[in-house]
């Protein structure tokens, strides 16, 4: 865990529920922030999987960007568990929308992507529509409940979508995403040789994090490898 300025947070929903997570945010300049959306819940997924807390652990540091981390209604972390219970990626609309918000308006977020991986990308692509936010980031994604008027909006929309696909991914690889997802013109899709849906693995979690910071804060490339 390198050096960042780290704290609790608590978001409200629509609906009433409160939603526990954190933001790393760097202690020097702000490139930009990230907003994560994790893997299903009833499969373990949560704010600590464990590429989102590697980049809260590594990049406000390494790459100036601010990591903001929840989990979405009745998920469960060592931070604790959020209200409610899960919605099947329905009601985590509320989650979504407020997390947004909460990003703008309490932590002050200039430049904000939202980051999805697994579950958490179908939310970005069906939920994450606010106009603030400057583009997405698909981790994994399985296109499990996102429907083609999904990403006919993001094709209309034109913001920018990058997709990292493991190419021995469990639910969608490099070929059958490119077939689906070709609708979005402006969609780069980055197709990772023997990574997997999880991203196990020091090498994988390396090239994901580096791709985040291709986008956001080319400048500070390549990553260090050791502290």
């Amino acid at each position: 865990m390198l050096p960042a300025n780290r704290r609790s947070i608590t978001i409200t929903t629509a609906d009433g529920l409160n939603l526990i997570g954190e933001v790393a945010t760097p202690i020097g300049n702000r490139a930009a922030s990230i907003l994560c959306l994790h893997p299903l819940p009833t499969a373990g997924g949560m704010m600590d999987s464990h590429v989102y807390k590697k980049a809260a652990n590594r990049l406000p540091a390494m790459a100036g960007i601010e990591i903001i981390r929840f989990n979405t209604r009745g998920t469960t972390s060592e931070a604790g568990t959020s209200a409610g219970s899960f919605g099947e990626g329905v009601t985590e609309r509320f989650d979504v929308e407020a997390a947004i918000e909460f990003s703008f308006k309490e932590l002050g977020a200039q430049t904000l992507w939202v980051m999805g991986w697994s579950f958490g990308t179908d939310l970005a692509l069906k939920f994450a529509r606010d106009p603030r936010v400057a583009g997405l980031i698909l981790l994994s994604p399985p296109l499990r409940t996102s429907e083609p008027s999904d990403l006919e909006y993001w094709a209309k929309d034109g913001r920018p979508i990058i997709a990292l696909i493991p190419e021995f991914d469990d639910y969608l690889q490099p070929e059958a995403a490119a077939k689906a997802f070709k609708v979005i013109s402006q969609i780069e899709l980055i197709n990772v040789d023997e990574a997997k849906h999880l991203w196990v693995g020091e090498p994988a979690v390396y090239r994901v994090l580096s791709e985040i910071t291709r986008v956001i804060a080319p400048e500070k490339l390549p990553l260090p490898i050791e502290i």
